[in-house]
């Protein structure tokens, strides 16, 4: 195995070959595997583990291996420990929901903090196998179906192209120990049931299930790159007006388009609207006719349908934020700022920053063209056009950017992203602790 993923990084993955790469090592077989393979290649590599302290003692110990095994390759090593439930439970999360975003964003922290390059995962095969089973069991448009992707910004997947039998072939042929996680042989979740239960079944059936599956998601991959493009332009074409609370859209632009229905839905799938038929029905509805989902509705007002956010009460332009304020309001949620001794990683919606660096008022506004920021871990500036091109927003989902700003200077991109400028340094004296609560 390790000569087909060899030649599988040269042909398609060439690029990690000259960077600093992040492996997110759990202890498990997949993980283990993935930080042999690098280390026999001589890639550059370090160790991330997260401890979320969910299975007591057994929790402990995939950490002590995760330790020992950097040991033993001479790897460097980080580790996280989280209180996973409690953050669950503020957030109002599932446990697994809660462990994959805290996952993520200390991953994310930690390569902007020390310069790695890429985050390596070890998914393989069967577990993008799983995914499309379990999106098509609870009903999914194409972008369910597509699973998950090799490479997605620093995200980086280099097993998806092996099973886990592949996997654990090496292992034991190479004489590999790992940990095996308790919680993985109950059929308690989905994804163990259909792991346990259904995929073997489906694999007796037709020994070339991976296979077969991979060539078939191949062909989905491709066909979203073009239903991709085709939005973005059909967008360019229908939207009329887009102001702060409000997008417009052209009946008879999306009238004229091949299936009003389907574009409908790609065009505002991110709204939660769940009632297709009755959103395209508004198309030859009487003026003043809507139809509502959680958090918008959507406004058939004579040759236009428009689209406006239905919870929380209207925004001012700019919200004011004075020194002695310790809770804001805004419209993605509530603003708490508050001074700290320490820092803590692994909350997606909390910054630091240093307090002496900071021009009060404070203000929350919406982003504009031209607008610019300096990203977390970068020291050049980054137009905000640019950042979202690369982030992948869409024209509807830049409509919801607002950004904390200081004088002039943006501090944070609400739950994107926090400027350099204002960074905690060895020189910090006064650390403030910034965290956006959702209300809703």
């Amino acid at each position: 195995m390790l000569e087909i993923f060899q030649q599988h990084i040269n042909n398609n993955l060439n690029f990690l070959k000259k960077t600093k790469l992040l492996i997110a090592i759990s202890g498990g077989l997949d993980s283990v595997v993935l930080t042999h393979l690098c280390h026999q290649l001589g890639l550059h590599i370090g160790l991330a583990h997260c401890n979320f302290n969910l299975r007591g003692e057994e929790s402990d110990g995939d950490e002590e291996f995760v330790l020992q095994l950097s040991e033993d390759l001479e790897l460097e090593v980080f580790i996280e420990n989280f209180d996973t439930e409690t953050f669950a439970k503020d957030h109002k999360l599932s446990t697994q929901m809660a462990a994959r975003t805290l996952r993520y964003h200390w991953f994310s922290e930690l390569a902007e903090q020390l310069h790695f390059d890429y985050i390596l995962t070890a998914h393989h095969a069967d577990d993008n196998l799983e995914t499309f089973l379990i999106n098509l069991s609870r009903g999914t448009g194409l972008e369910g179906l597509t699973g998950i992707p090799e490479v997605h910004g620093k995200i980086i997947r280099p097993l998806l192209h092996f099973s886990r039998e592949q996997l654990e072939q090496y292992a034991l042929k190479n004489r590999i120990t790992w940990r095996e996680d308790s919680s993985n042989a109950s059929n308690k979740y989905l994804r163990n049931k259909l792991r346990h239960e259904v995929i073997p079944v489906l694999k007796d059936i037709n020994p070339q299930l991976l296979q077969n599956f991979q060539l078939t998601q191949a062909h989905l991959q491709d066909s979203k790159t073009i239903i991709d493009d085709s939005i973005e332009e059909v967008l360019k074409k229908t939207v009329t007006n887009m102001s702060e609370h409000e997008i417009h859209f052209s009946i008879e632009k999306i009238k004229g388009l091949s299936h009003p229905k389907a574009y409908l839905y790609h065009m505002l799938k991110d709204y939660q609207f769940t009632e297709w038929q009755d959103v395209t029905d508004l198309l030859d509805a009487q003026s003043g006719k809507q139809v509502c989902s959680k958090s918008h509705c959507l406004l058939k007002n004579r040759d236009e349908l428009i689209l406006f956010r239905t919870i929380n009460d209207t925004p001012e332009k700019v919200i004011v934020i004075s020194e002695e304020n310790k809770r804001v309001k805004t419209p993605l949620g509530t603003l708490r700022f508050e001074l700290t001794d320490s820092l803590e990683t692994g909350n997606p919606s909390t910054i630091y920053v240093d307090k002496d660096l900071l021009k009060y008022p404070l203000t929350v506004k919406k982003w504009e063209k031209g607008d610019y920021f300096y990203p977390f871990g970068m020291e050049s500036k980054k137009k905000l056009s640019k950042f979202f091109k690369d982030e992948k927003l869409s024209i509807l989902e830049k409509e919801k950017v607002w950004l904390l700003c200081s004088n002039q200077d943006i501090v944070w991109i609400l739950n994107y992203r926090a400027d350099n400028r204002f960074k905690i340094t060895d020189k910090t004296h006064n650390i403030l602790k910034i965290t956006l609560d959702n209300d809703t």
